[in-house]
Order: C-alpha cells, then structure tokens, then sequence
C-alpha cells in the first residue's frame, strides 16, 4: 500500500527551495505512470540539475489508481528538488496541469507530460531562449512526428488547422502542453476564469512574446496514452467552443441555407401546380420535415453546448481539489 506523506513526521520531509530561490518550476501532470516513472526521473533530475539554477519540479497526481503516489513519495526522499500535488480524484490533464501552475513558485514555468514523448532535455534551451531574448513564452513545436501513427498524424493536422481557422494564426501548428512560461504569462494565465481550459489556446490568445523551440516527438516510454480517442474528440470541442463562436454562425448559417432551401422548393411546387402536374405524394413533404428537423437540432445542439458552459462557469465549481501538497503540508481547494 502507498504510504501516505500526510502522515510522514515534518523532519523526514525534504525540503523545497524558497520562492525566492526558485528560477524554474516543472510542472508534470500524470495519472497512472507508475511504469513510466522511474525512466522520467533519470531523464528530467539529470537536465535540471545541469543547469545551476534553483528549480523544483511540480508532479500532480492526478488521483492515479496504481502505484505512481507511491513511487513519487520514494523518489523525494532522494531529490529534494522533487515536490507531489495529489489530487483527491481524477480530475482530467488540463486541470491537474492547472493544479501545478497555481502551486508553482518559480520564475519560469515549464509544463511537460510524463511519457517522455516531448524530451526533457529541451528545457534548459527554453529556458535560455526564454531569458536571452526577453519572452514570456516558449512553445515545444514538434518538426517530427515519424513515431506517431498514421491516424494521429492526421487528426492531429485537422485539429491544428481546424483551431487555427477559427482561432487565429497565433496558434503555433503542432505545439502541445510542452511550453515556459514567464510569471508574468503564469499569473495573466491564473487570472483567467475558464471553466474548462484549453492551454495551448489560451496561452496564444494572450498575445505575450514568444519564441519556438523543436524537437522530435518520440514514441512513448512505457504505460498507455491517457489520450484516446474520446478524449481527443472533446479536446477538439473544447478548443473550438471555448475560444470560438464560429458554430453559432454556423448555426446561424445552416438556418439562413434552409430558409432558402424551402423557398425554393415553395417556388418549385407552385410552377408543377401551375402547369397542373401535381401528384399527391409524401416523399417530398418527408424529406423536407427531416432536413428541417435536422438543421433544428443542430442549432440547439450547438446553443445548448454554449448555455451548457455558461451555465458551468456561473457556478464557479472548482475543478480540481488537492488532497495534499509536500510543500505545504496541507490540503487546499482548486479553482
């Protein structure tokens, strides 16, 4: 059974840097890495520990199911720099991600998944770039996606032309949750009230400067992607209904179409009543009742996705609750 750090005496716990000593925090979102996390850590401690800065490194665990708390209780013991936000349930990517940018103290900000398909050792060159050039934004872009599957590769080049369609071209094409950020861009990101946040939008549609830097996507060390299908689906609704209105004028659309349509058809039953040619016949009215009873749910489908959000973000639920923080030892509420 894993034990529990809540329990742990206070003088056993390591203890993290000061704020004020902090240059760099990593925060690592994950949900049953258990398989995956000894090979994290002999990539990630060694990357952070060449670069002579005081850093921590923000795992959120986001209620996992194996052995992963366990493990991270064992890795502190030996790194320090290592400190474990637990969240009391599974509360999804994007809020364990914003569970670790809320609790992170440093300076810069990088957010990096645990599978090692974006390579840690690309943090010390972001954050280099970050402070040499005076941005408050990195962007990871992957140039290379030759281990993806054919099926990702596509629908992952849909998904960045469909946002960048209807959000705008300040989305980086192929850029993911691996990114810094400066404290200015994290407390501009914190200030935010969505309910259901979509980074690798949001963090654009701030417009703050910002560099790239590329890399090779690699395949996945151990585990399985928490990313399937379904997942990937209600990202992709997300990120249009959350920074878009372009349904409602699509809605709007599918209305003006059909209005049209009907005239025609109107005009068309006059000219064949006209030249006395009418038949009595269902097959026409049927069609006509299923396109119009088509176009109607969609519109309120898509009205019903929006009061939907409306309705969530009135309510001001939190989205994640954190069960317990190393660094302070106690439990505290989510945003």
């Amino acid at each position: 059974m894993p034990t529990d750090p809540s329990t742990t005496p206070q003088a056993a716990t390591p203890q993290a840097a000061s704020p004020s000593a902090t240059i760099l925090s990593v925060v690592v979102p994950m949900y049953n890495e258990e398989a995956v996390l000894p090979a994290l850590v002999a990539r990630l401690r060694p990357a952070l520990d060449g670069m002579a800065v005081g850093y921590e490194v923000v795992a959120v665990d986001d209620g996992s199911q194996d052995r992963t708390a366990e493990l991270l209780t064992g890795f502190r013991a030996e790194w320090p720099e290592l400190r474990t936000v637990r969240l009391r349930g599974n509360s999804g990517h994007q809020a364990a991600l914003t569970a670790g940018l809320h609790g992170a103290v440093g300076a810069y900000v990088a957010s990096i998944d645990a599978d090692l398909q974006d390579p840690p050792e690309k943090i010390p060159e972001m954050l280099a770039l970050a402070r040499t050039e005076g941005l408050d934004i990195v962007y990871g872009v992957r140039d290379d996606r030759s281990t993806d599957t054919a099926f990702k590769r596509r629908t992952a080049g849909a998904y960045y032309w469909l946002v960048r369609r209807l959000v705008g071209k300040q989305v980086p094409a192929q850029a993911g949750d691996f990114r810094l950020l400066s404290r200015a861009a994290v407390e501009a990101v914190k200030s935010m009230p969505d309910q259901h946040q979509v980074y690798r939008l949001l963090v654009p549609w701030l417009g703050f400067p910002s560099g790239q830097v590329s890399y090779r996507r690699e395949e996945r060390v151990a585990g399985e992607t928490k990313y399937p299908l379904n997942r990937m689906i209600r990202l992709g609704v997300d990120s249009i209904v959350n920074f878009s209105a372009a349904p409602l004028r699509l809605a709007t659309w599918l209305g003006v179409a059909s209005f049209f349509g009907c005239l025609l058809m109107v005009a068309a039953t006059l000219v064949v009543y006209l030249a006395g040619k009418t038949v009595p016949g269902w097959t026409s009215l049927f069609i006509v009742m299923l396109f119009l009873g088509g176009v109607q749910l969609i519109c309120v489908g898509l009205l019903g996705e929006y009061i939907g959000r409306i309705y969530t973000a009135v309510q001001r639920r939190p989205t994640f609750f954190v069960g317990y923080d190393s660094a302070r030892g106690t439990e505290r509420e989510g945003d």
